[in-house]
């Protein structure tokens, strides 16, 4: 007979559960908190990636069983499945990059590198009872609200058309390479590609290689590239804050004791979070711990590398904060290769032969690697047009806001796994997402309970919350005015990040509802 997943074990039942209510969040079966058939609602989830696993999890739990999850790929993972770049992994600690309903004591370093962590995705699809309800190789490029029947009908790109009740958006971040604006890159002779989207039929042994960009793709990729490459340059618009990652295996027993005693595997997860909140102090502006990281980020920095200009080319100029924070063991060193060399400058142009940089040195180059970040919160992936034909791309404009990251005027029945200012910095991505999802699933009930037909947030409670987060963002050095990043858009707005901790996130949720919703 096949054996429960471990978090279904009789044994990590008694041990994890946190109560015997189906209020409870831990490990209670889901046929023991269903008391109301809730099949009629049709659900449309569009995205197979850790929130949309989430979503699919959390309306199981509540007896919402009529759902579809369209994902693009072959298989469920989202990022982790669509990227296979060398040397990628999270730079989360692994225990702490899981759902909190399936733990993952098997994992075999405190990082995990992105094989395991498409598995351990895949396995929670099959476990979690989703692999049914997932509509995989299926791009959806339309979305439109058809108010009479107050239903959304989707289009994929075969021309296939479905219809549903609600929509929920659980598309990812770290999706939609971002290329940079340069002339001729199109010229080029030789092969060039994004970061994300890996060209695994090149050999790079030999070869001589330009990587553009400096920042989260590229301390993964540059120390991989440089152990083959002929001659690398990596070019370097703006200096980061490197702290050291401290990658240790875990062996066999220990990844035992992770097993056989939950208590012990909870504490070290406690123990990551607590740091991990630290983050959120470090970058509030005029906080001792921001200090407290820089000069262990400088200290980092001039223990590896010898005084001199690398050292100085790599001293950020920005406040930690400002950009996201690295961790990487191996990025500084790679630098040192006697085959590595760091241009502190940025792409200006791209000929048929190389390329030609900021402060106007040219260099030929068989092979260039953009690792130049996404395009983030973009909503123009499909077509989404709600009420009174509203377009989603044209009303976020270069300003996205959303109601607590889920919701939006406009858009009946359309919510946001992770919208706009829906995610909090340096909390476990799974977490929040979870209570996202939570807050949209409890909508989901109280919708069934009145009766409604539609749920549209309130206009003026949506203006009156992203009002407030505004007057928030100068706190933090990611909002502050003088930063600029992908925390931030051109329009100065900082949509990516809730200005705030996770408890204050929470209580916002806590305290949301349907109340705040138009019902029809």
């Amino acid at each position: 007979m096949a054996q429960p997943p471990f978090w279904e074990s009789a044994e990590s039942k008694r041990t994890w559960q946190n109560g015997s209510s189906c209020a409870a969040r831990f490990l209670v079966r889901r046929s023991e908190c269903l008391t109301v058939d809730r099949s009629s609602l049709r659900i449309a989830i569009i995205g197979a990636g850790p929130s949309g696993l989430a979503t699919g999890h959390e309306l199981l739990a509540k007896g919402f069983s009529n759902f579809t999850i369209f994902e693009k790929a072959p298989k469920p993972g989202g990022t982790w499945h669509l990227h296979t770049y060398p040397g990628l992994a999270c730079d989360v600690w692994a225990h702490s990059y899981t759902f909190s309903y399936a733990p993952n004591p098997s994992w075999t370093a405190n990082f995990a590198e992105q094989p395991e962590i498409e598995t351990y995705l895949q396995r929670c699809a099959t476990e979690f009872g989703l692999d049914p309800h997932i509509r995989a190789d299926t791009r959806i490029v339309r979305v439109h609200f058809e108010e009479v029947r107050a239903e959304w009908s989707l289009e994929d790109d075969s021309g296939e058309r479905f219809l549903f009740d609600v929509v929920i958006s659980a598309m990812g971040n770290q999706h939609t390479a971002l290329f940079p604006s340069v002339p001729g890159m199109e010229s080029f002779e030789g092969p060039s590609w994004h970061g994300t989207q890996w060209n695994h039929d090149v050999k790079l042994e030999g070869q001589r290689v330009v990587i553009v960009g400096s920042a989260a793709s590229a301390v993964q990729i540059v120390p991989e590239v440089a152990k083959v490459a002929g001659q690398l340059t990596v070019l370097q618009r703006t200096p980061n804050w490197i702290m050291p990652r401290g990658r240790k295996f875990y062996s066999e027993t220990k990844r035992k004791l992770f097993r056989l005693v939950p208590p012990y595997l909870r504490m070290i997860q406690r123990g990551q979070r607590f740091l991990m909140g630290m983050v959120h102090d470090a970058a509030t502006l005029g906080h001792k711990r921001m200090e407290d990281f820089e000069k262990r980020g400088l200290s980092y920095l001039e223990k590896v590398l010898p005084e001199g200009e690398l050292r100085d080319a790599l001293t950020p100029d920005t406040r930690f904060g400002c950009k996201r924070g690295l961790v990487s063991d191996d990025f500084y060193p790679a630098l040192l290769r006697d085959n590595v060399e760091l241009i502190a400058s940025g792409l200006a142009e791209v000929t048929p032969t190389g390329i030609v940089t900021s402060d106007g040195r040219r260099l030929e180059a068989d092979v260039i690697i953009y690792c130049t970040g996404y395009r983030i919160l973009d909503f123009d992936r499909f077509e989404v047009r709600g009420r009174d034909g509203l377009d989603l791309t044209e009303a976020m404009g270069d300003s996205p806001q959303a109601h607590k990251g889920i919701a939006r005027p406009g858009f009946p029945n359309y919510f946001f796994a992770v919208g706009p200012n829906g995610l909090v910095l340096n909390v476990p991505y799974f977490i929040t997402v979870e209570r996202n999802v939570e807050s949209i699933v409890r909508l989901l009930e109280q919708k069934q309970e009145k009766g409604a037909r539609t749920l549209e947030v309130k206009e003026s409670l949506h203006q009156d919350y992203n009002a407030w987060m505004d007057s928030q963002f100068e706190l933090y050095s990611w909002g502050d005015s003088s930063c600029t990043s992908y925390y931030r858009t051109d329009a100065g707005r900082a949509p990516f990040l809730f200005p705030g901790n996770f408890k204050t996130y929470a209580q916002f949720h806590d305290e949301g509802g349907i109340h705040e919703f138009d019902l029809a």
